[in-house]
């Protein structure tokens, strides 16, 4: 039986949060209470179709590049919960991915993403997962959640997860918990039995980063930056699959809130590895944060 933790908050918070989220209904919710309404006024209706009361799923008003799917468990829109701004959160060991809002912030981060260099993008020939190390390990050199006995992957699901519910006698191997997805903005019940709803994004992805340089890393670099948590980031399994390995010029999360914050993330792990991206890609960074 699963062994409940503690977050940084009780659950009675967590319970008046959940009940201060924005739900949004669809079409079907209102044509019920239409429906109902004419029931009501004219006795002998003969009846209506299409009254079943139904939530949008994370898919809702995305763009068809980037909707590809819905998460099993996923819950109602949410504000930023607990997550961070990427300019308060500058290693990447804070949560989440929060809303970059403020006109100042905004042109921090474009003042940022001017900073990145760019080139054309290279060759993927000679790319495997495998030369970036094998998946979330603990012994990456150099990065925060290194070599404390548990695996990048279970550090990440801790440091984003609300409610974290462990396997009993652990207090590494997440079986449960709650995500605030930004790249859906829509709340997650993740369970380890269906792990993939869930899935741990590379910001800046592995074969892009192999066609902008890493192919002439050493080992060790490669590894820093696919355990780094800067670089990482739990998101909606669909979405994440969307985006496969595309720049921001061909690929942004649904949410469109999140796009500045996105964008200067990846800023922040080009900037910190010298890792140079598109110039469609950096000019479609600077857009997202009014440039």
């Amino acid at each position: 039986m699963d062994v409940t933790t503690s977050r940084s908050r009780s659950r009675t918070r967590a319970r008046t949060r959940s009940r201060n989220r924005t739900r949004t209904w669809s079409p079907a919710w209102t044509r019920g209470l239409a429906c109902a309404a004419v029931v009501t006024a004219i006795l002998g209706a003969a009846g209506c179709k299409d009254t079943t009361i139904g939530v949008e799923g994370p898919g809702a008003g995305a763009s068809s590049s980037s909707s590809s799917g819905t998460s099993s468990g996923s819950g109602p829109a949410v504000s930023d919960g607990r997550a961070v701004s990427p300019l308060d959160n500058p290693d990447g060991t804070k949560p989440g991915l929060a809303a970059i809002t403020s006109a100042a912030d905004k042109a921090a981060g474009r003042t940022l993403i001017e900073k990145v260099a760019t080139k054309g993008r290279g060759p993927k020939t000679g790319y495997s997962r495998d030369e970036f190390g094998y998946a979330w390990m603990d012994s990456a050199p150099d990065v925060p959640f290194a070599h404390n006995g548990c695996d990048t992957r279970n550090d990440l699901l801790k440091r984003d997860g609300d409610d974290v519910r462990f396997k009993s006698g652990s207090d590494c191997v997440v079986m449960s918990m709650t995500l605030d997805d930004p790249y859906t903005g829509m709340a997650i019940d993740w369970t380890k039995a269906k792990a993939t709803t869930v899935q741990i994004d590379h910001v800046m992805p592995l074969s892009y980063d192999w066609q902008m340089g890493a192919a002439y890393w050493t080992k060790d670099k490669r590894e820093q930056i696919a355990n780094d948590p800067l670089n990482l980031i739990p998101v909606d399994g669909p979405s994440n699959g969307s985006k496969s390995d595309s720049g921001p010029a061909s690929w942004l999360p649904p949410n469109k809130q999140v796009r500045c914050s996105y964008a200067v993330r990846i800023a922040q792990v080009s900037l910190k590895y010298a890792l140079p991206v598109t110039t469609a890609d950096k000019q479609a960074m600077l857009t997202q944060c009014g440039g």
